[in-house]
């Protein structure tokens, strides 16, 4: 299977939200594509934040965004995050979660990042082997606030 990992583009959002609208990513509750579309124009202004698709035979099988920040903090070496990693459940278990989170790594690397991050629910156990079979560490504790 021959994958592709590149920007997202605006024919890309449908495809996306179908992704997310499955049972185990998002309870089926998506965002409407005009509203899509309104948040994908903002997230292209930022200097440094990317949604990524991949694609695989013509279609879209998985899709996360990196961000790339600066820092005033460690030299000013900039950090990364990844977030919203997600693959079609038809597609899952073939490698493409690996080689969208590599192609992250590689980025963030290139950058000059000192770290590449990301959260995870603490249910989600597959997930977290999953991440440290990536080299990832759990570091700290990771707090949220429901606003």
């Amino acid at each position: 299977m021959a994958l592709k990992i590149r920007k997202a583009d605006r024919d890309d959002i449908k495809d996306i939200l179908a992704i997310y609208a499955e049972p185990d990513i998002d309870s089926g509750k998506v965002l409407d594509i005009n509203s899509a579309e309104t948040i994908f124009n903002k997230m292209k202004s930022y200097p440094d934040y990317t949604l990524y698709v991949a694609a695989a035979d013509n279609q879209i099988v998985g899709s996360f965004a990196l961000l790339i920040m600066d820092n005033l903090a460690h030299m000013g070496a900039p950090s990364a995050i990844v977030e919203d990693v997600v693959v079609s459940s038809k597609w899952r278990s073939r490698g493409i979660g690996r080689q969208m989170i590599r192609f992250a790594m590689e980025k963030a690397r290139k950058a000059g990042c000192y770290k590449l991050a990301l959260s995870c629910s603490i249910n989600r156990g597959r997930a977290h082997k999953f991440y440290e079979s990536l080299g990832f560490e759990k570091h700290g504790y990771s707090f949220l606030i429901k606003l």
